[in-house]
């Protein structure tokens, strides 16, 4: 079948706009298929689409796929650009190429030549595979230096530079400097490296849900994981026990820091990377996501001169977001702030952080009873995990400093009960804490593609949702867009339930009530639950009832 009679059978083209093409084509003699792309008729997505099935090609969208880098690597930027093609993965054992003109017999045995592998052809368009190899070869040999920086380690960048000199052009690290950036970029929180028996597994944390985003071989997984070693100043040689080590990193003209873990598996070291991003320190109470009711509450806590406010929920759920957070609002030349955490994540200006060191045996606790000799006025405790520290806390608390600190319950009236159980009388505890806030995180809706959802309202009756709700109901659902990465879901939201102390709920604690009985007198008492406080985030719009059940049993 011609191509016109294709197009027409296909409804990309009216019988009338075809006999206009091709009076066109006859008068300038160019293909029928560029008439109709220059008169507008078609795009050149939906003429290789059909060239594609007229020869029994298949076309790809590269917009919609995801590359594989290792894949796109293997052929040189400038062959790949020279032939408008470009290694999109691996398929049994074959290299999926797609290339805009796959009828250039010159152009496909080059590639198969320099790849090195028997190769399957796809169609794309000539723009989409243009905009393809820039995302995949981006200049990041100008970044080395800054991807490599390691502030305060001369003599490792010294030693660093040494083995730059015989790596610096080798596709191992271009390949993770391309996997950094890519996840900054995607907004990720964690790169996972994991070895199989028979190839690499590498995923992406996106907005708490892990994400595939190559199957690399085997065959790189030594010098991916001495790369990573050598960035983070750790032993290349030692595989048998876990190591930790830090990499400060400029992305995109922004400061980041990786944490790196190794840990050895029967495959191999998995390699675990924490991104933290210096710009997300300075975010504002405001920016995360508290009702007004709910800032309130928690900011009447934090602006007294003394007592402790505590932060609870599992790993991941934003807790030191907050407490940074609220440091930043307390944060003045007035004051002497101290931290101490395990590890310093963040560091920030004007504040005196003390990384504890158990093997030096610097704990929570030693380093507390030091710190009260220090003159603090603020105190922001990492994590309360035994009695010790728990009872300076509390004392601190009591004797003129405000403590800020986490703790691992699963809502707020359950902290008061976690620590009477660690082993600090209920009188202290009624004494010295004034809130605690419960926090999870949710998903965002992607506000690109979101759209109502006109079963919202029923869901949020099924999940018990009280009705409390600001403004008008406007439930939305996810969709999926190039922005979201199809998810639906971009950013996420807090999810909040906040306690404040008061007489009735002291006098309970002191009494040793349990996290039951607390709980019902606060919510009497007007505090909202983080299921409530999220399903009234899903009747805004900001969120959807799955994602709710999801973090908020």
């Amino acid at each position: 079948m011609q191509l016109g009679e294709l197009l027409v059978e296909e409804g990309k083209l009216t019988a009338a706009q075809l006999e206009t093409a091709a009076a066109e084509q006859r008068a300038s003699g160019r293909s029928l298929g560029r008439v109709l792309v220059e008169l507008g008729m078609l795009s050149e997505s939906q003429l290789l689409s059909t060239l594609a099935a007229q020869v029994g090609m298949e076309f790809v969208d590269l917009g919609s796929v995801s590359i594989e880098p290792t894949a796109a690597l293997r052929l040189p930027e400038a062959m790949a650009r020279r032939h408008a093609a470009i290694p999109i993965g691996i398929e049994d054992g074959r290299l999926v190429v797609a290339m805009a003109d796959p009828g250039n017999v010159v152009a496909v045995d080059d590639v198969r030549a320099v790849a090195g592998a028997d190769i399957r052809m796809v169609v794309a368009t000539r723009a989409d595979i243009t905009a393809a190899i820039d995302r995949v070869h981006r200049r990041l040999d100008e970044h080395v230096d800054e991807l490599t920086a390691k502030a305060g380690r001369d003599e490792a960048d010294a030693e660093l530079a040494d083995v730059r000199e015989i790596v610096e052009d080798a596709p191992i690290v271009k390949l993770v400097n391309l996997l950094i950036t890519q996840a900054v970029q995607d907004r990720a929180s964690d790169i996972h490296i994991e070895p199989g028996e028979r190839e690499l597994r590498i995923r992406y944390r996106i907005d708490g849900v892990l994400h595939e985003v190559m199957h690399p071989p085997k065959t790189i997984q030594a010098g991916v994981t001495s790369r990573l070693k050598i960035m983070a100043d750790l032993d290349i040689a030692e595989r048998r026990i876990p190591q930790d080590g830090r990499v400060a990193l400029v992305v995109g003209g922004r400061p980041i820091d990786l944490r790196v873990a190794c840990l050895p598996t029967v495959y191999g070291e998995k390699i675990v990377m924490r991104i933290l991003d210096k710009s997300a320190v300075m975010l504002s109470l405001s920016d995360l996501g508290f009702t007004d009711d709910n800032y309130r509450r928690f900011e009447a806590a934090f602006r007294r001169p003394h007592g402790m406010a505590l932060v609870t929920g599992p790993t991941g759920s934003g807790k030191s977001t907050t407490l940074y957070a609220t440091l930043n609002m307390v944060n003045d030349a007035e004051r002497n702030i101290i931290t101490v955490e395990d590890p310093v994540e963040y560091r920030l200006k004007g504040i005196n952080q003390v990384q504890v060191n158990a093997k030096a045996g610097l704990s929570f606790a030693s380093a507390l009873r030091s710190i009260l000799r220090c003159d603090p006025d603020v105190l922001l405790i990492g994590e309360i995990r035994d009695r010790e520290t728990a009872r300076i806390a509390a004392e601190a608390a009591l004797t003129g400093h405000l403590v800020l600190a986490t703790l691992h319950t699963n809502d707020a009236p359950a902290a008061l009960s976690r620590l009477v159980e660690m082993g600090v009388e209920p009188f202290l505890v009624a004494s010295s804490v004034e809130c605690v806030l419960a926090q999870r995180l949710a998903r965002k809706l992607c506000t690109n593609c979101k759209e109502p959802d006109p079963d919202g309202e029923a869901a949020l009756a099924a999940a018990g949702w009280d009705g409390a709700s600001r403004g008008a109901l406007t439930p939305f659902r996810p969709v999926g867009c190039a922005t979201c990465g199809r998810t639906g879901y971009r950013s996420r939201i807090a999810l909040h339930e906040v306690m404040p102390l008061t007489d009735e709920l002291a006098r309970l604690c002191a009494e040793r009530a349990t996290a039951e009985q607390l709980g019902r007198v606060a919510t009497a008492q007007g505090m909202r639950s983080l299921r409530q406080d999220g399903l009234g985030k899903v009747a805004a719009g900001a969120t959807t009832v799955e994602e709710v059940l999801r973090v908020a049993v």
